[in-house]
């Protein structure tokens, strides 16, 4: 090795499975390696197929002072970066141990520039500055996809839950009720208006029962959301009735000033099916007991 520089790529090439097997070692000492969601075969290829990127890129690309993970010449590894912590999100690796999984790998680099440079301590220090300040860039990127995947993944889980706590039941031959629990927040609301109208399309329901009994709290905002979809569900053709109009949720929306106009409005849900089946045509004795 030259005295003054070092030659990370040629390091790479000669010292490959050296260097991937004390990135292993290292990271099996320091727990990194999840076995119980990711097998050591998964681990040993990712490892693997990263470090081939980094020396296949080093070839071509600056690794001293001049190293900018910026240049496009990186993409190759930043896609295999990518693809790793996509992967080790989904499976529920923590952000630390990400993080870990890539900066582990200096320990091995570390050792790799001790035995080529044990007797230029000068170049030695600059080896490990530059080794260092690559891999921290690695861990970095590997970190922001984490995070982005994350976010993607609670996004979607929300979306999924959102849709589960909106369910539009069919009670009977043209009535169908989307009962509602917890809050009514704005992205709620839109998609319970969206599954309600899809449902009466579908079933050709003429009446549609929203049931606001586990609602925790009325304000102007959901008012205003009962009182959109309840336009909406009338220009489908049907008629719609609110339910679980409890004395304080009466008492709250008479002192907001909020109108409900040509709403129907029961105190509970089986006043809203009895008013239902009667819309329709078909007497029900609700009192009555199997």
């Amino acid at each position: 090795m030259s005295s003054e520089t070092v030659d990370l790529a040629s390091l790479l090439k000669s010292g490959f499975e050296q260097i991937l097997a004390d990135w292993l070692r290292v990271q099996a000492e320091e727990g990194i390696k999840r076995t119980d969601v990711i097998s050591a075969d998964e681990t040993s290829r990712q490892s693997r197929t990263l470090l081939a990127s980094f020396a296949r890129v080093a070839e071509d690309t600056a690794t001293d002072s001049d190293f900018d993970f910026d240049n496009p010449a990186w993409d190759p590894v930043r896609e295999v970066l990518g693809d790793i912590s996509k992967t080790r999100t989904e499976r529920g690796v923590s952000p630390t141990e990400m993080a870990w999984f890539v900066a582990s790998l200096k320990q091995a680099l570390f050792n790799a520039l001790r035995k080529a440079l044990e007797d230029e301590p000068r170049t030695l220090v600059s080896g490990i500055s530059d080794a260092s300040r690559i891999v921290d860039q690695f861990a970095l990127h590997a970190f922001d996809v984490y995070v982005q995947e994350r976010e993607a993944i609670i996004e979607r889980q929300q979306s999924e839950m959102t849709e589960v706590s909106a369910p539009v039941v069919k009670i009977w031959d043209r009535i169908v009720t989307v009962p509602l629990l917890g809050t009514l927040d704005s992205f709620r609301a839109q998609t319970v208006m969206e599954n309600l109208l899809q449902a009466i399309l579908d079933r050709e329901a003429e009446v549609a029962i929203i049931d606001i009994t586990g609602v925790s709290t009325v304000d102007t905002m959901v008012a205003q959301h009962l009182l959109r979809t309840a336009a909406a569900v009338r220009l489908m053709g049907a008629e719609c009735v609110i339910s679980g109009i409890s004395p304080k949720i009466a008492q709250t929306i008479v002192h907001l000033g909020v109108e409900l106009p040509n709403v129907v409005t029961r105190s509970d849900l089986q006043s809203g099916l009895a008013y239902a089946f009667e819309r329709i045509g078909l007497h029900v004795d609700m009192n009555a007991h199997g």
